[in-house]
């Protein structure tokens, strides 16, 4: 499939998944898509502060036949510890004026630029989370037995501005 240079796309999600079944019911978890995979990272990371094994699981899932290693999780923990509201901030409308709550439906814009796929079997794409002033990159691999993209790395848990009820300078 050819894709565009400077495209997004926009996945929904009727609602927020809570477990790696919910996730394999959406369309989206066919993983043929580079897309897909990227915006499907963000309900796994809002799953973590609650559900921290299933929320390792879909990211397991997303992977594909590389699991999380010891540092990925310790990681992910690190990052999201104290900053929850940092995985919401990908879904359109979050914002931190009104305390990252996503407009309804829940939908992640994925784009690309002119070199997303500049090397054949990887797509490097970028989620805008509404607290930061750049968007974050996602690395996805292609599978070629089976044509599925999968996670290789994420820049997605980087501080972003706190959300106004809780930043006491606001």
């Amino acid at each position: 499939m050819s894709y565009q240079s400077n495209e997004s796309r926009q996945i929904v999600f009727p609602a927020l998944p809570k477990s790696l079944s919910e996730i394999k019911a959406l369309p989206e978890a066919s993983l043929q898509e580079p897309f897909f995979t990227a915006a499907l990272l963000i309900p796994a990371f809002c799953l973590w502060p609650n559900n921290k094994d299933e929320a390792m699981e879909i990211l397991n899932f997303l992977k594909g036949p590389q699991p999380l290693s010891n540092y990925d999780i310790q990681f992910i923990s690190e990052r999201l510890r104290g900053n929850e509201y940092v995985p919401m901030s990908y879904f359109n409308g979050a914002t931190p004026e009104n305390n990252y709550t996503p407009s309804e439906p829940l939908t992640v814009t994925v784009s690309t630029t002119p070199l997303s796929f500049y090397e054949s079997g990887y797509a490097r794409l970028f989620l805008r989370s509404g607290g930061a002033d750049s968007p974050r990159p996602v690395l996805i691999r292609q599978k070629p037995s089976t044509g599925e993209w999968f996670m290789v790395e994420q820049l997605l848990l980087a501080q972003i501005r706190k959300p106004v009820a809780e930043d006491p300078w606001a």
